[in-house]
């Protein structure tokens, strides 16, 4: 067995292009019997090797005992040793998740730093089948669609997983077959940890109704990796085809979106590069047929439904070319202009001949309003006239430079321009006699 289960290694490394003989790889070992069979198959293969050791300090003693299990293995066959500890409790209380995640977020940070540090050219850790198979479980009940269920890649940067075509059963006859040692992680029992519950309380109920279970669903996964692959394809014809960067913005084409299929899917995974969620996507797609001016945020970016575009900004302000001003909000700064807004009686008002204030009529006014970039097909009603001018026109006329240009602003209400910002107001919103409040904006 022990040399039909060498030969599988071997083989397995060479199909996944996971590693070569003379690099240098650095091993993570935490003393159980799958990482110590990991390490005996590295060392009988030939390969330099050292190993990295993480004490989580969770099990007080025995922690503590595994550290020096390790360390002791390594100093009798001569292989480099590296070990730490971490705080792992109070890292996973200051960053409010998992023990789990916590203890994984930290040793593939250390991981990482040894192996640039050192000059090692992968990380190596002993996931094996059944490991692959609570992966996948875990991430379909957890919901991450069809990215979770290709389970754990053979490599994936510069980790790689030469055990993943070992069961459980194999990795324990081999260490009983070599002699080799190990210890037993008593926590790995304990079904508090989520894994562990699907280890040892889900997946045997599953594999009692449907035996070999884990041959079957390792054969799934290659399946799910593969039509991952045609999938991403997929979504990269449609992220070309519907996304215009320009700048720090994206500009996503509504008349194209709605006319792509399936639209659920394509909106959430181009959307959800700026962390727009799942349930954000519903949204998105919602105000598509809505009026311009509609607005969603993610954590990162926001959304602005215009006319013909989504566009996708950056939340800092002085990164954007557009922005949303709600009805009671009386400053706004962005690069290089500051504009103040308040809302004044129209009786007796005297209209300023200062360009750089705009007077206009609040009941044809609708919110939110959109201050952005002018761009080429703009077109408004210049004060006085009752024919509509394309703004490069209205710039030829003006005779402004192409840098000038560049820096104009357009103020619009309700997906049209009310104001080429310090230039001119729209002849559809000035104020006349009739009107009886008036927004004045001052622009500095």
């Amino acid at each position: 067995m022990e040399a039909n289960t060498t030969n599988r290694f071997i083989r397995y490394i060479k199909d996944h292009h996971l590693c070569n003989k003379g690099e240098r790889i650095l091993l993570a070992v935490s003393g159980g019997s799958d990482s110590m069979m990991l390490t005996d198959l590295f060392l009988r293969t030939g390969f330099e090797v050292a190993v990295a050791h993480c004490n989580f300090k969770l099990r007080a003693a025995d922690s503590d005992g595994d550290e020096a299990f390790v360390k002791a293995f390594c100093e009798t066959k001569g292989v480099p040793f590296y070990v730490t500890r971490f705080e792992t409790g109070i890292f996973a209380a200051e960053e409010k998740i998992s023990i789990e995640e916590a203890a994984r977020k930290l040793r593939y940070a250390w991981f990482e730093d040894i192996r640039q540090g050192n000059g090692y050219t992968f990380i190596a850790t002993a996931h094996h089948l059944n490991d692959n198979v609570e992966t996948l479980l875990f991430n379909f009940f957890r919901g991450t669609g069809i990215h979770g269920l290709h389970g754990i890649a053979p490599k994936q940067g510069k980790i790689i997983r030469p055990m993943l075509f070992l069961t459980k059963k194999e990795v324990l006859a081999y260490v009983a077959d070599r002699n080799i040692d190990f210890v037993e992680d008593a926590s790995n029992r304990s079904v508090e940890f989520t894994r562990n519950y699907l280890r040892h309380r889900v997946i045997p109920l599953l594999e009692s109704a449907f035996p070999g279970l884990d041959k079957r669903l390792s054969q799934n996964i290659i399946r799910f990796s593969e039509a991952e692959k045609l999938y991403e394809q997929s979504i990269e014809f449609h992220r070309r085809k519907l996304v215009e960067t320009r700048g720090t913005e994206a500009f996503v084409s509504i008349l194209k979106l709605k006319k792509s299929q399936p639209l659920l899917s394509i909106t959430y995974e181009i959307f959800k590069d700026w962390n727009f969620s799942f349930e954000q996507s519903r949204q998105i797609i919602g105000i598509l047929d809505s009026e311009p001016g509609k607005r969603i945020v993610s954590e990162t970016h926001r959304l602005i439904r215009d006319r013909k575009w989504l566009i996708v900004s950056p939340l800092a302000a002085e990164e954007v070319s557009h922005l949303l001003i709600e009805q009671d909000q009386l400053q706004v700064e962005t690069a290089g202009m500051h504009l103040s807004l308040k809302i004044v009686p129209g009786r007796g008002y005297k209209i300023s001949g200062d360009a750089h204030t705009a007077s206009l009529d609040t009941a044809r006014i609708t919110y939110p309003l959109v201050l952005r970039r002018w761009r080429q097909g703009d077109y408004f009603y210049p004060l006085g006239l009752k024919k509509k001018k394309k703004l490069s026109r209205f710039f030829i006329d003006r005779k402004l430079s192409l840098n000038d240009k560049e820096k104009v602003w357009v103020l619009e209400s309700g997906g049209r321009i009310i104001w080429v910002v310090g230039m001119r107001v729209d002849d559809r919103f000035k104020i006349r006699p009739s009107t009886r409040e008036v927004l004045r904006i001052r622009m500095w």
